[in-house]
């Protein structure tokens, strides 16, 4: 994920060519925090001193224990099936015979090997660049409503929801104008200063650089000794593991995102999937590839739940036993509930016993749909693990969808569901991560999110930031428990991690998006912890399974 917030909080100020780094932004480098290592996700805070989900205490704990082979559906922007990490931990629908243009076991879904993309269309396309929800609701109703009053509307539920949709529509406008704005120079100037510096390196135009490429590189002029600056100020808060390159292809991925909004394209569903996204009317649609552009994101997610443990190459996954189902279902921008709808039921119909949702957004027109969705998961002791966002807003006030707060009334705290914020790496002010969502009623427990190590597409690893790999952590555990101990139900999986996530009663953090304001951590949930994988394992030891 783009930490787009550091970069515009940074103090960079570009100009044409010339590049001018104010003294706020030289405070920050000289009093940035170090980075966490590598793998700190995995470490215990006793032992190592970082506030990990303790994974080698589980692995001791359950040494010399059988374990059972656990399938997690992954839904997300797809997976790099070929990745060194991950291709052995794919799963394999064994009733598929690949290549032969057949839907073999009649699933509805052709060549459906490691899962399915249902972005995808004919000739081996996908719509993979996409708008927010509210862009595409505020085109679908502003020719009703945008010259109606409230006391003209005829049908006052919908329009109470048009204004719903174009406040949003408004505050997502204004952002994606105001950010565009402001990235838009920084993404020159470090394209400049990125040339300047593979010159002075002498790697080629299409070199990479990391932050240790920068230690002993000689800085003949201003124009050097400022790019080098620049990229060292970058690096300390992208991370010193990712390229340039990458860091790079982040920033325009979300330039393209908040364009999107701007400028939306709203026929491109039609045009590459074909369906009617308004009609759950089980039509198929959809094709069976899984990498395209966007698949970093989803291949990272993939690789902190299962990635191949101690083979001496990118990280070792949480669970030792997965096989990873890919169901591409985010594009970059907002997923269609439909989608999410027939995700959900996918993964649930083809074995998959937790699935990962990484994604969010502000509005859902067809909620129902997914509600239900959720409920069928239920039915079939199928665990969902949604990670919580990423606005450092509060989901008590402002709840992303989807969300258990049902439509027709039916819930407001699934058994099934566990919601999952972001926390860094050290016990102190700054646990909780500056970006994360929180809640003491819909966010359920913390997981590690800032700086953490994953895999990548074409790559051994990265740095990254987010809930979204907050989620996949959790899974990972869930998996984890679910191999060692397979009688445990999705309601005994979910009361085990929270359970085990010990409150921090008496810690006092910056609240989410405040450098002023402290708060307790244990406010920020409903559990007021952070998961622990050694915890739950010792817990799940001392209960009877209630799976059927």
């Amino acid at each position: 994920m783009f930490n787009f917030r550091s970069f515009i909080l940074s103090g960079l100020l570009f100009s044409s060519l010339t590049i001018t780094v104010s003294v706020s932004a030289q405070e920050a480098v000289k009093k940035s925090d170090p980075e966490p290592p590598k793998f700190w996700h995995l470490m215990d805070l006793k032992t190592d001193g970082y506030f990990g989900v303790s994974l080698k205490q589980a692995y001791l704990f359950v040494k010399g224990k059988q374990s059972k082979t656990v399938v997690v559906a992954t839904l997300d922007s797809g997976i790099d099936t070929l990745q060194k990490d991950l291709k052995s931990i794919l799963w394999v629908n064994k009733k598929e015979i690949p290549g032969n243009g057949i839907d073999d076991d009649h699933n509805g879904y052709v060549d459906d090997i490691h899962g399915w993309n249902f972005l995808g269309g004919a000739g081996g396309k996908a719509d993979f660049n996409e708008t927010t929800e509210e862009v595409r609701e505020y085109n679908k109703l502003k020719g009703r409503y945008a010259n109606v009053a409230d006391s003209t509307a005829t049908n006052k539920k919908e329009f109470a929801y048009w204004q719903r949709v174009k406040t949003v529509y408004d505050t997502t406008l204004n952002k994606a104008t105001t950010e565009t704005a402001q990235l838009q120079p920084i993404m020159n100037a470090l394209m400049a200063t990125s040339g300047y510096i593979k010159q002075a390196l002498k790697i080629g135009a299409s070199g990479t650089f990391r932050e240790a490429d920068l230690v002993n590189m000689k800085t003949a002029n201003d124009t050097l000794s400022q790019s080098k600056y620049v990229w060292t100020t970058i690096f300390s808060q992208e991370g010193g593991n990712k390229t340039n390159a990458e860091i790079i292809k982040d920033l325009s991925e979300y330039l393209a995102k908040l364009n999107n909004d701007l400028a939306p394209d709203l026929e491109a569903r039609k045009r590459i999937v074909g369906d009617n996204v308004d009609s759950m009317d089980h039509k198929p649609y959809g094709n069976n590839l899984l990498k395209f552009a966007d698949a970093s994101h989803g291949t990272g997610v993939a690789g902190l739940i299962g990635a191949v443990r101690n083979n001496g190459y990118g990280i070792n996954g949480v669970a030792d036993n997965v096989r990873i189902m890919a169901v591409k279902t985010v594009p970059n921008g907002d997923e269609y509930d439909k989608d999410v709808a027939n995700a959900i039921r996918y993964a649930v119909d083809n074995g998959a016993k937790i699935i990962n949702m990484s994604f969010g957004k502000k509005l859902s027109p067809h909620k129902q749909w997914v509600d239900d969705a959720f409920k069928y998961a239920a039915s079939k002791d199928v665990l969902l693990v949604l990670a919580a966002g990423n606005d450092n807003d509060d989901m008590d006030k402002n709840p992303d969808y989807p969300n258990d707060l049902f439509a027709d009334g039916s819930s407001t705290d699934a058994d099934n569901l566990i919601n999952v914020g972001a926390s860094s790496a050290k016990l102190g002010d700054h646990l909780a991560g500056d970006f994360s969502n929180y809640g003491k009623k819909m966010v359920d427990v913390f997981a590690p999110g800032v700086k953490v190590t994953t895999v990548d597409t074409d790559a051994e690893f990265n740095t990254e930031d987010g809930t979204s790999f907050s989620a996949p952590i959790t899974s990972g555990i869930a998996a984890l428990l679910l191999e060692y101990y397979p009688s445990l139900s999705a309601k005994q999986l979910k009361q085990v991690i929270l359970a085990s996530a010990t409150p921090l009663t008496g810690t006092m953090v910056y609240k989410p998006g405040s450098k002023t304001d402290k708060v307790d951590f244990t406010t920020l949930s409903k559990t007021g912890g952070i998961v622990n994988a050694y915890k739950a394992l010792q817990m799940a030891a001392t209960l009877q399974g209630e799976r059927k």
